[in-house]
Parts: structure tokens; C-alpha cells; sequence
């Protein structure tokens, strides 16, 4: 393992000089393809920490895993100018990151905006990805998902403690997320805060929160059906939680009709975005990642 809690810390530098973090599980096999995890909008590289020892040292098939927090989040530095908190130049943050890492072509999990990074690497860099597991996110984003994570984003309460943390989660998302264990909430909060002399802290940069309030809601958002596209020779699995609200049954089936060979699995009483080391979806995403062929005979 590469430390104490199976990882080791990588930093490395922007193109603008700001200093990136990621972390690194395993090594994996020499002619294995190695894995890439991307985060959502306001989250970090610990949302893939289990998700992460599974496919590193559980898995049939062990890779090395290379889980990276975007500018502004967890232990990347924060920019000065929150308009560079967007997909495009998080994109370029992450083909830097891999090229300082030597790497050229990887497979690629992405909950949320990871997701829309993928997108946008499909058109910057395509011999990049090898394989694509899509969380709970597609080329058509539905505006009251959106409005769910602004009013989150916007409304969000400094909790004294973690014990409170927990409770409002809960209180914020339970409706969505039935399915979930106290353990599995817990694990939550303790991906998205740090801690600060005991007190949680959200782990991003309070100017986040501006990409979003300057959103224009009332105005058709723009899709990625071009990008999407240039994924069809690429093996992809499409997870959508049952009761999502950003990516719809509707896109999904669009999704599967225009990629035939698309994967797709429904997971139940989980709301945006699926937690995926839960259930049997570490098992699933480690079997879809070795029979895409991510890893070369």
C-alpha cells in the first residue's frame, strides 16, 4: 500500500501555478491500465476512498487508482478567481495531472461534474480514455437537479459537530437516499468536511458556490450529445440512481440507444449521485472495468 490508509499524496503543478493534489491506491499489474476518478461539483478525492481499496487490492483484477481533488477542493489549492471553476479548465487541471504522472491513456469514473469533465476530455484528448463509468450523470442535465444542488449549495448550515453534520445530511437528502445505512451516512460527512480543531468545515472554496448562483436557470441548458458521441467506441457503464433528479430515465434511454453497447444499472433508493461503494457496485464497476478490456490480456 502506499501508505498507512492504502494511498499515497501526489502534487503537482497547474499550467497556471496553482498547486493540485491527488491521491494514489495501488500500482496495479505493468500492462494494466490504470483508473481515474473524478468527483462532483463540490466534493473531493475521499468520496472514492472505499471505492478505491476495492479496485486497488480487492478486485480480481488490482490497478493503481489516481482519485484527484479539482482546484478549490480538498487539498488543491484555491483559486483567486472563481471563474476558473469550470469544466474546461478543471479538464486541462487533470490531462496536466496525468501527464506529471506519465500517463496516457487510463479508464475513468466520473460522479457528476466528473462526468462532464469526461465529456469535455472526449473532445481535448480522446486517446486518453479507455473505458468510462458514468455516475449518475449523461449529456443532458435536468434544471431541477440543478436547482437541488444550488439550493443545497446556497442554504447550507455550519454544523457545530460531525454528530450534527450527520443529522443534517440526513435531513437534507434522507427523502432521496432510503436506501442508505447510518455507517454509510457517517462515511458521508466525513468526505465532505474536514475538520477544524473538531468543527466539520465544508472542504471547497465558499467562492464555489458563485459558478452556481450564476447559473441562468430560466434558459435551456446547453447539451453534450457531440461529445457523448465521440465516446461510442468506448466501454461505458451509466449508473443512475433510481431517484435522481439531474440525469432522467428519459436521457438515460437516449444514452443507451445511441452508444449500443452501453451498461446501464438503476440503483435503488439512492438518489444523485449513487454512493458507489455500496451494495454490490464495487463488485460491478471492478467486473465492467476488467471486460471492457482496461485491463490488456
Amino acid at each position: 500500500m502506499g501508505g498507512d490508509d492504502g494511498f499515497s499524496d501526489f502534487f503537482y503543478m497547474s499550467q497556471d501555478g496553482l498547486t493540485l493534489h491527488a491521491r494514489i491506491y495501488g500500482q496495479g499489474a505493468a500492462n494494466s491500465v490504470p483508473v481515474v476518478c473524478l468527483p462532483g461539483l463540490s466534493r473531493n478525492a475521499r468520496d472514492f476512498h472505499e471505492l478505491a481499496l476495492h479496485l486497488a487490492y480487492s478486485a480480481a483484477d488490482p490497478r493503481r487508482i489516481i482519485c484527484f481533488d479539482y482546484r478549490g477542493r480538498g487539498r488543491s489549492a484555491s483559486d483567486s478567481n472563481w471563474h476558473n471553476y469550470n469544466v474546461g479548465v478543471e479538464a486541462n487541471d487533470i490531462v496536466t495531472g496525468l501527464g506529471a504522472l506519465g500517463i496516457s491513456e487510463a479508464a475513468f469514473i466520473g460522479t457528476s461534474r466528473g462526468g462532464l469533465i469526461i465529456h469535455v476530455l472526449a473532445a481535448m484528448r480522446p486517446a486518453l480514455i479507455k473505458a468510462v463509468v458514468l455516475n449518475d450523470i449523461g449529456p443532458v442535465i435536468e434544471v431541477a437537479g440543478l436547482e437541488q444542488i444550488r439550493s443545497y449549495l446556497a442554504n447550507a448550515q455550519r454544523p457545530k459537530d460531525f454528530d450534527e453534520a450527520v443529522a443534517m445530511q440526513r435531513s437534507v437528502h434522507g427523502d432521496a437516499f432510503p436506501a442508505l445505512q447510518p455507517a454509510d451516512w457517517s462515511r458521508f460527512v466525513r468526505a465532505i468536511y474536514r475538520s477544524e480543531n473538531g468543527v466539520p468545515v465544508a472542504d471547497h472554496d465558499p467562492a464555489l458556490i458563485n459558478t452556481v448562483l450564476a447559473m441562468d436557470l430560466t434558459q435551456p441548458l446547453p447539451d453534450l450529445w457531440p461529445q457523448f458521441d465521440l465516446l461510442a467506441a468506448v466501454p461505458m457503464l451509466a449508473i443512475r440512481g433510481a431517484n435522481s433528479r439531474l440525469l432522467s430515465e428519459e436521457t438515460l434511454g437516449r444514452m443507451a440507444e445511441r452508444h449500443p453497447a452501453l451498461e446501464a444499472i438503476t440503483v435503488a433508493g439512492q438518489g444523485h449521485a449513487p454512493f458507489l461503494e455500496t451494495g454490490e457496485l464495487p463488485e460491478k464497476i471492478a467486473r465492467f472495468l476488467e471486460q471492457a478490456g482496461a485491463l490488456p490480456a
